[in-house]
């Protein structure tokens, strides 16, 4: 497959199709574009890892640097096959709060509709991996009605976030069949799409899928940056056709051992987005899933990150820092300690700069 090879850029560069049926997948289209380790090569033998990566997000992968942030993301290694006591398959029992195919109901009033199981991309830290890649397949109009059926007869419900997979690995026209469904829902107040087409394949945003979105509002989309060399011109422009459009667009950033676990990186991709209009929603401690044991950080990193840009950085850049409960617990926000002591007369308090300084209580 010579065409997928990044050095050599063909004229169909730009059709966000051509991108995703060029994927590359095997050891040999993989290795036509980074210099492979020893341990890469290993993991590409193996057929259980399901991998696929734009020629666009191959592009941005180091050659000649095993440690490459990209690169760390999207080829697999043969630390996914470790054994470890404490991951799961579905860390998050989303199998087990699903009431229908598809569907997850994890919070009173909102779900999550998994539209696809297909990616531009296979993220390596993956908290689907024990589904996502493994058949590629969209919902059923079966499927999908079965699932408006439920969130129709649930009024509690207000907010559905289609996912998977990748929503908009989907057709235009299918996009629309499945947002139009949930639309007519008339207790359903907003929308959302997670996405991370604008990293791995931004020519996915096209006029006409904007078109095809702005007709949803109010529709929001969360996109995944999880680090600053992902911001490229063609990731830049695709935001900017989204936020221009009204649509408001959010990052979720998954914490990642040696990719982005500094305040220095961490600072400079929030600050990036914001130029963007991309407001920084969540910093996500890396799951528990299976074969991502190698990912995660202490809990205490990303505390000392979040502290790191608390003050330091605007407020509209710091994301909340979650662990999402094992179990199906749902987000957990974990913060700095900035309340020292506290009674009926005043709270001390610590500031971003290690100051103490006292706040009186009201006392009525």
């Amino acid at each position: 497959m010579s065409e997928a090879c990044c050095l050599c850029r063909p004229n169909q560069w730009n059709d966000w199709r051509w991108q995703f049926r060029n994927r590359l997948r095997t050891k040999e289209q993989i290795g036509a574009v980074i210099k492979l380790t020893p341990e890469e090569e290993e993991a590409l033998s193996d057929p259980k890892f399901v991998v696929g990566i734009t020629p666009y997000f191959a592009s941005l992968m180091d050659p000649d640097d095993p440690n490459c942030p990209i690169r760390r993301q999207a080829v697999p290694l043969n630390l996914e096959a470790l054994p470890s006591k404490v991951t799961m398959a579905d860390p998050l029992n989303e199998e087990g709060l699903s009431p229908v195919p598809r569907l997850i109901h994890r919070y009173p009033d909102r779900v999550v509709l998994l539209a696809t199981e297909t990616c531009h991309a296979y993220c390596r830290h993956c908290t689907r991996r024990r589904r996502v890649g493994m058949v590629e397949r969209a919902v059923t109009g079966e499927e999908l009605g079965r699932a408006v059926k439920y969130i129709a007869a649930h009024p509690e419900i207000r907010d559905v976030l289609i996912s998977g997979g990748d929503p908009l690995t989907l057709a235009n026209m299918h996009l629309d069949r499945i947002l139009a469904a949930v639309r007519a829902v008339p207790h359903v107040e907003i929308i959302r799409i997670g996405t991370r087409a604008p990293v791995t394949n931004p020519y996915r945003v096209t006029p006409e899928l904007v078109a095809v979105l702005r007709r949803y509002h109010p529709l929001w989309i969360n996109v995944q940056f999880n680090h600053p060399k992902e911001i490229t011109e063609e990731s830049a422009r695709a935001c900017t056709a989204l936020v221009d459009a009204g649509i408001p667009v959010g990052n979720q950033s998954v914490l990642l051992r040696g990719i982005n676990d500094s305040v220095a990186v961490q600072k400079k991709l929030v600050q990036e987005l914001l130029k963007l209009r991309v407001r920084p929603y969540y910093l996500y401690q890396c799951d528990l899933a299976e074969g991502i044991d190698h990912f995660r950080t202490p809990v205490a990193r990303g505390i000392e990150i979040i502290e790191g840009l608390r003050g330091h950085t605007s407020g509209l850049a710091v994301p909340t820092f979650v662990i999402d409960a094992p179990g199906g617990g749902g987000k957990v926000p974990v913060s700095p300690q900035y309340v020292i002591s506290q009674s009926t007369e005043k709270v001390v308090l610590r500031t971003y700069d290690g100051k103490i300084v006292e706040y009186p209580e009201p006392q009525d």
